[in-house]
């Protein structure tokens, strides 16, 4: 039988312990502890150090900008060497040129358990949730291990806090506690302890000092052969960069990293010591342009390296914007100033001292990038990034008027092309255009009206509109001094006769990027604003940027029994449940998604017992997300959202059937933008009735100017369903849906109530406006119900209604037929329009 490896022989065989104070490694056996431990860590970067007690020895994870007690914020775990439990309560100074040299806190302490039904059997599975009493990590916590890739050397895990009362916003816990557990000391002192009076009992001091003589010695050597290597590694030359796919959403899952998009200019930067190049994406040599930059990148005495980085400039605000960086260029190396404000965000590393590290991960080089320049000062900077929460990044940059996000696989690797390992997601529509043309101003000192813009497409130019909006009067006298040298006689696309009147053209050279709200249906640009000229870019590369469906990454969810029968009357199972889920996402997401909802959970099936759930709890998955509302008594609860695939499943997974929605979505709570009438018959009537009120209800708002739609349950009633564009508050929502029931059951007391009361419903169907108020929920289309048959609730054209027989004609098993109907003429559309809440 083969001898099992010592778990503390790689933390052994990484250090010598004549140099570093560190313990040696001796296993405890037969221990059952649950001690944890955390200490702060900094080494080549700054980070936390995560540790466990498991079996004798302490389970370990590197924590990339430490732990942070918000759900929203998932921090990278980088596994490592297990450590002996005697390392538990050391602190001190691991010696320059050791492994992990730098300063070492001890930052937390406490026990760890996992929760009750897990095991921490689990982690070799890749996932741990755990509870921590600490004393500052305390309450829920999950690490969940990424994917690996092929030949990927290390483990590289994600650390969550979950939904608990010890919850707080941002890296609150790395900011307010910066000093020692075991001796008070902030890292500065410990770092200044020379003589090592925590970390060093039991040493013999003279046999110490001569250890560190030593080792400085052997550092001394360490330095001048890094030196040395240095100076045989050449200047990097310029590569192709990689470029991001642009697509309609957010990506989401644990292997996305995202960062601001920012309002400039792409290049690549060369640097060795005081030698500096700048390249424009397409290659060009752009140092003389960016005098300052290449000065502040000189200062900071790079090993040769090859840095990806935007360049912009801000505005009075303080905030990036194109047109600024386009006013510092003219001006010229020799006319800029500190007022100008340049600065370089840097994003990625593909070389260092000679080494290529376009193969490593994304996270990795983004690690190494931050580890280069971690001294650098203003105006170079370190491009931030978080994983997960990409939603939330991308609607605070929106918000704030920027471009947008720019999303990539954590583990992908680097290709000098476009690929859908990052993709962009804009807040704003902006593309390159190259232009083709001029119309004459009637405007006294206007050099011309408006630009004639094409795009390449199928190898030719392709006219895509005028745009007459956004210019300067440098903007104006700067593009007629370029475009009088280019002119010519005739177009270089083909333009529609009513566009050419008045046009002079010129030859396709110069290119400008556009602002603008949409392509009308004949593909030119509606409403375009010039923002520059893009002097980075070849007319010839200049293609529309189109979205792509962007489907979630990481969306497979492992369905646990997925035999177990969730429907006893009609046999359907949790498998077959989770299947039809994973089906209609496409077309159940754009009402779904963003939205607080309410759960129904059967997690023994329908015919057990079954609850609604608003609230988070924590243990859905990564992809179940909460927002903060504020409640009646003026605090604050967490309610359920989910906007992908994948929320959907892992809300199944945990026994869910139904999905309610409030009629407003999660990220604007206060303004809803959908009325739901649900139309609830009482017992006796008939199926017909029902259909017939809901056209009544139908052509009444019609008479008010507003679309409506109806949709089947799946029990026994139809909804009418009225979107609108938001702009009212609560009170005057929930007082139209009031007033309204209200007058159609005051002019037809016989057939309708709009009041709960089950006395008062005899005979009559009760038009539920109550679903129109903050808090309450409807079911949301394509839900499943919890009922006999595995019916859901389906949206209808109204020319289908009449030959309806009732209210769950549909169920689980008709995937298929939903998805097809839903791209018909007659679905085409259906849930949305453009309207606004009339006075009543």
């Amino acid at each position: 039988m083969a001898a099992q490896k010592d778990p503390l022989a790689d933390y052994n065989a990484k250090r010598d312990f004549a140099l570093t104070p560190e313990p040696a490694g001796k296993r405890v056996r037969n221990t059952k502890g649950n001690r944890f431990i955390v200490q702060k860590h900094d080494a080549t970067r700054l980070h936390w150090d995560l540790r466990l007690e498991v079996d004798g020895v302490l389970k370990s994870w590197a924590v990339t900008k430490g732990p942070s007690p918000d759900p929203d914020i998932k921090r990278l775990a980088v596994r490592t060497e297990d450590h002996p439990l005697s390392y538990a309560e050391f602190e001190g100074v691991i010696p320059t040129g050791e492994y992990g040299g730098g300063t070492v806190m001890l930052w937390d302490r406490g026990t760890w358990q996992p929760i009750a039904g897990k095991s921490v059997a689990d982690l070799e599975e890749g996932h741990l949730h755990f509870c921590l009493a600490g004393e500052r990590m305390r309450g829920e916590w999950l690490l969940v291990r990424l994917k690996p890739r092929k030949g990927e050397k290390r483990e590289n895990w994600l650390l969550r806090k979950l939904q608990d009362e010890h919850v707080e916003t941002g890296d609150a816990l790395v900011e307010r506690e910066l000093t020692s557990v075991l001796t008070g000391r902030s890292m500065a002192e410990i770092a200044a302890d020379k003589q090592g009076k925590y970390s060093l009992e039991g040493q013999q001091g003279g046999a110490f000092v001569k250890q560190m003589r030593k080792a400085s010695t052997h550092n001394g050597r360490q330095r001048d052969k890094a030196k040395s290597t240095r100076k045989a590694a050449a200047l990097p030359a310029y590569r192709k960069p990689q470029l991001a796919t642009l697509v309609d959403q957010v990506p989401t899952g644990n292997r996305w990293m995202h960062e601001i998009k920012f309002d400039g200019y792409r290049a690549l930067i060369a640097a060795k010591g005081d030698e500096v190049h700048v390249y424009t994406r397409n290659g060009k040599d752009w140092t003389d342009k960016f005098g300052p930059l290449v000065d502040a990148i000189a200062d900071c005495d790079l090993p040769a390296c090859l840095i990806d980085c935007e360049i912009v400039a801000y505005d009075a605000r303080g905030n990036p914007d194109f047109s600024s960086l386009q006013q510092v260029l003219k001006r010229g190396k020799g006319a800029q100033g500190p007022t100008d404000r340049l600065a370089l965000h840097a994003f990625d590393l593909l070389e260092l001292d000679g080494e290529d590290l376009t193969g490593l991960p994304n996270i990795e080089r983004k690690e190494r990038l931050e580890a280069l320049l971690d001294t650098a000062q203003p105006p170079i900077h370190v491009a931030e990034h978080v994983l997960g929460a990409g939603e939330r990044l991308y609607r605070t940059m929106c918000n704030a008027g920027q471009e947008g996000i720019i999303s990539k696989t954590v583990d992908g690797t680097y290709a000098g092309r476009r690929s859908k390992a990052w993709v962009k997601v804009k807040c704003t529509r902006r593309q390159e255009f190259v232009i083709i043309g001029w119309k004459k101003s009637t405007a006294k000192g206007r050099p011309f009206a408006s630009l004639l813009m094409a795009q390449n497409e199928g190898g030719q130019l392709v006219y895509k509109g005028n745009v007459g909006t956004g210019f300067t009067a440098d903007d104006l006298d700067e593009l007629a001094g370029k475009m009088k040298r280019l002119a010519r006689k005739t177009p270089p696309a083909d333009v529609d006769r009513a566009s050419t009147r008045g046009v002079r053209w010129v030859t396709p050279k110069l290119v400008a990027e556009i602002a603008f709200a949409e392509f009308t249906a004949d593909g030119n640009i509606r409403h375009g604003s010039f923002l520059g000229l893009r002097t980075d870019k070849d007319a010839d590369h200049v293609v529309p940027e189109k979205p792509v469906p962007q489907r979630p990454a990481d969306s497979t969810v492992e369905i646990s029994s997925r035999d177990r029968v969730v429907f006893p009357d009609s046999g359907q199972t949790k498998g077959e449940l989770a299947d039809y889920y994973e089906a209609v996402a496409p077309i159940m997401l754009p009402f779904a998604a963003r939205r607080p909802v309410s759960l129904v959970r059967c997690p023994q099936g329908r015919a057990r017992k079954c609850f609604f759930q608003k609230h988070n709890s924590g243990g859905f998955g990564d992809s179940v997300h909460h927002v903060a509302i504020r409640e009646k008594d003026g605090g604050h609860e967490d309610y359920l959202f989910i906007d992908d695939m994948r929320g959907l499943l892992q809300c199944v997974q945990m026994g869910t059937i139904e999905f309610h929605g409030w009629v407003a979505r999660s990220d604007a709570v206060e303004t809803p933008e959908r009325m739901v009438f649900d139309l609830d018959p009482d017992e006796g009537l008939g199926f017909e009735d029902v259909k017939r009120a809901a056209r009544d209800i139908r052509d009444q708002l019609a008479d008010l100017g507003l679309s409506s739609f109806a949709m089947l349950t799946g029990g026994k009633g139809v909804h009418v369903v009225v979107p609108l564009t938001p702009g009212h508050d609560w009170d005057a929502h929930k007082d139209f849906a009031r007033r309204f029931a209200e007058a159609l059951s005051m002019a037809q007391p016989e057939r309708f109530t709009a009041t709960m009361s089950k006395a008062k419903r005899k005979g009559k169907i009760f038009i539920d406006w109550l679903r129109n108020q903050r808090g309450a929920t409807a079911v949301l289309p394509y839900s499943a119900r919890a009922r006999s048959g595995a019916p859901v609730a389906a949206p209808l054209a109204w020319n289908e209604l009449k030959n309806m027989d009732n209210a769950h004609s549909y169920s689980i098993n008709d995937a298929k037929t939903l998805l097809d109907r839903a791209q018909s003429r007659s679905l085409h559309g259906w849930g949305f329009a453009d309207q606004r809440l009339p006075d009543l």
